[in-house]
């Protein structure tokens, strides 16, 4: 794939996962949108091949980071916090055992 198919492919990645994981909160939507064109057109006229296989891997790190490790959460009351994750952030919560349970 060629270097600049490579930096659209990273560009629409950010903005996909930008609009899953800040789904229906406008403002950091918004933020999130400016900052990801902001840091691309900040390097647009960047031609070391060394330096944008750098910067893909950057974008391509940050996109890992905002789908696995971003949860949103609302307030709902004075001290209360609604959780929103996304489907894929779900985990069965089943303990590992090396031994088969016996049956009684």
């Amino acid at each position: 794939m060629g270097t600049r198919l490579k930096v659209l492919s990273t560009f629409k990645a950010l903005h996909r996962t930008r609009i899953a994981v800040f789904k229906e909160d406008d403002r950091a939507l918004e933020a999130a949108r400016l900052k990801i064109n902001e840091e691309f057109q900040k390097n647009k006229n960047e031609t070391s091949d060394e330096n944008i296989k750098k910067m893909i891997k950057m974008g391509s790190d940050v996109e890992a980071v905002l789908r696995e490790g971003v949860l949103q959460m609302e307030h709902v009351g004075d001290k209360k916090l609604l959780l929103r994750p996304r489907e894929n952030l779900l985990l069965e919560n089943v303990p590992y055992c090396d031994q088969p349970r016996k049956k009684s």
